[in-house]
């Protein structure tokens, strides 16, 4: 979920191989890459350290163990394990709000995605209406960065972009997050999670203790990360209902005239009105 680029992702893999050695554990590092999807690697029965969304995680049956959460390092996370979404659009665009948006064409990244899909679902309700506030659902993006880059390129006006995933956009992929801006942004809920299959105490307990060891000082900084914190499985359990009460809504108000199969389900028949 967070591996935005390769560099990205060899922080990742080096921060985590550091951890789970001093955890004595001996982890393989499982290279992942967009647009693989993620429904399959949570649905894993060896999984050591995955990035799961907060969202799936409430649904799982049965549900993974919960290791840590990560606290982003930027000031705007107020050195709290929450994040948002951020609505983006081209640099060049003329929308300077949300709303100057409604009729063109919206990118999500997928419908297990609580950033991507819930949450901005969630921020539209204030602007429903009688008829359709986007023109088009365009194809699930699967990740936040190929969402960004549905918007930079033209192929969407919109797009909601998990805010923690946007920073290391910006750390790792400058000239993709140069060609957009933010117009909009969601309430903060809880990040997602490290989770596991199994519990690994000694590895929860590594992460935690991750912020103190120098030697991984300048993995954090690359990764925006100011520590880990341990995972509290109620912090989530808002996610599901808030989900279930934004489908209520949408299934009986159209979203697009022109929804995606894959999104189909969740609201009226194109062209309904």
């Amino acid at each position: 979920m967070y591996s935005v680029s390769a560099s990205a992702a060899a922080a990742w893999s080096e921060l985590l191989s550091r951890v789970a050695r001093r955890a004595r554990l001996r982890l393989q590092m499982l290279d992942y890459p967009a647009p693989a999807p993620l429904a399959e690697l949570w649905a894993r029965p060896d999984k050591a350290a995955v990035f799961m969304c907060g969202l799936p995680f409430t649904r799982a049956q049965p549900r993974p163990h919960l290791l840590v959460v990560p606290v982003p390092s930027p000031p705007e996370f107020r050195g709290q394990p929450l994040y948002w979404s951020e609505f983006v659009v081209r640099s060049n665009s003329p929308h300077r709000s949300l709303s100057d948006t409604f009729g063109q064409r919206i990118a999500f990244t997928g419908p297990e995605s609580q950033s991507g899909f819930a949450a901005p679902l969630r921020h539209l309700r204030s602007a429903g209406g009688p008829r359709p506030l986007f023109l088009e659902v365009i194809a699930p993006q699967v990740t936040p960065q190929g969402a960004l880059a549905a918007v930079a390129e033209g192929r969407a006006d919109v797009a909601a972009i998990d805010s923690y995933s946007l920073h290391l956009l910006r750390r790792y992929a400058p000239e993709l997050v140069g060609r957009i801006r933010v117009v909009d942004r969601t309430e903060p809920r809880p990040i997602p999670p490290l989770v596991a299959s199994s519990a690994l105490e000694s590895l929860t307990q590594a992460l935690v203790e991750a912020q103190h060891d120098a030697a991984l000082q300048p993995l954090l900084a690359d990764l925006r990360l100011h520590r880990f914190v341990r995972a509290e499985p109620a912090a989530y359990e808002c996610l599901l209902g808030e989900f279930e009460s934004s489908l209520d809504y949408w299934r009986t108000r159209p979203l697009a005239l022109d929804v995606h199969p894959v999104f189909r389900g969740l609201t009226p028949k194109a062209g309904a009105e």
